[in-house]
């Protein structure tokens, strides 16, 4: 008995080819029923995502199974497919490293374990999965438990907005009931601005030099413009500002900021300054209750969380590879049965 995998992925297919293969959620059981009644497969799951498309099954020839799936692939997309194709050990070691967040763009993610859980419980209510693969799958999460506990793979913000928050959560804890400026919408203060508001911000204020854009994002996100020319006025009562703006000289100072810190004992007040030239004197990150990062020092710190992901690589893979000859012993000595297979 095989484990087959066939798929295309991040690494070997760009976004425009990859997403002519992807199956959406309300095509998924005719996917899975198509695939089973190919020549040779008993039972399937398919993984498809933005990253990756991939179908698992159970087959006593490989190399029958390949070919049928990739006919299948082709006909559906109505292109040559450029898959890769793993037999055991290899799809498993594959699906291993899927889940635990290693064949991620970003390493060590852990969104993938999630998503490959609801592919796998599609499969089992359709119908579609096998001793097999319940038992692939089952040990699929096993390891990723295991890598995710004993290793520091999934440790660490790996963007600015990530790290903004993980800060703005040491610094004030919940955040639900803080008030964030945004000054200057540009890419980066959004994606910070998001980042906030997923970790529960009800409050958020843009303001832009372009009224429009402002109240674009503001929308966006559930905030409130305002014009650049009152940011000032709102200030006092933000508790965490994010500074994007395209100024050629500090728009926060130090004699501005020392003023409104005095009027609000014991309230810190956290500085995001993603603008380059920096909108923030950094002087003010002395004043008592002021908390400044620019971009140098928050990508300092996601360098650093991947660094320390990057070096738990090897540590995981010596996991997985036990966990892959666990899965190999068991599938050796489990004999196939005629119900295991499609005719």
């Amino acid at each position: 008995m095989n484990i087959v995998c066939a798929g295309l992925n991040h690494h070997v297919a760009p976004v425009e080819v990859r997403e002519r293969f992807a199956v959406p959620q309300n095509e998924v059981a005719g996917f899975l029923r198509g695939a089973c009644e190919l020549d040779g497969l008993a039972g399937a799951v398919v993984i498809s995502t933005c990253n990756r498309v991939e179908l698992y099954a159970a087959s006593v020839c490989p190399a029958r199974a390949f070919e049928e799936i990739g006919g299948f692939f082709q006909r559906r997309a109505g292109v040559e497919v450029p898959l890769y194709l793993h037999d055991t050990p290899r799809s498993a070691r594959h699906l291993f490293r899927v889940v635990s967040g290693l064949d991620s763009m970003v390493i060590g993610e852990t969104e993938i374990l999630g998503q490959v859980k609801r592919s796998y419980e599609t499969a089992a209510e359709c119908g579609t999965t096998t001793r097999h693969l319940n038992k692939l799958f089952q040990q699929a999460f096993r390891v990723a438990k295991h890598v995710r506990t004993h290793t520091s793979i999934t440790r660490g913000a790996t963007s600015v907005g990530a790290v903004a928050v993980e800060l703005a959560g040491k610094i004030f804890g919940d955040l639900s009931g803080r008030r964030v400026m945004v000054l200057g919408a540009g890419e980066t203060s959004e994606r910070t601005a998001r980042s906030l508001v997923s970790r529960g911000v009800k409050t958020v204020i843009v303001s832009n030099r372009t009224f429009d854009r402002a109240a674009e994002l503001a929308a966006e996100i559930g905030g409130m413009a305002i014009g650049f020319d009152h940011w000032q006025k709102e200030f006092p009562d933000v508790d965490i500002l994010i500074c994007s703006t395209a100024a050629p000289h500090f728009v926060l100072t130090r004699g501005h900021l020392e003023d409104v810190m005095r009027a609000r004992p014991g309230r810190p007040l956290f500085v995001i300054d993603l603008a380059v030239p920096r909108d923030a004197d950094p002087s003010i990150n002395s004043i008592d209750g002021v908390f400044l990062y620019d971009i140098d020092s928050l990508e300092a710190i996601v360098r650093q969380s991947l660094d320390i992901r990057r070096g738990e690589i090897e540590r995981c893979e010596q996991m997985i590879a036990r966990h892959v000859g666990d899965f190999v012993s068991w599938l050796a000595s489990h004999a196939s049965r005629p119900s295991d297979f499609q005719s």
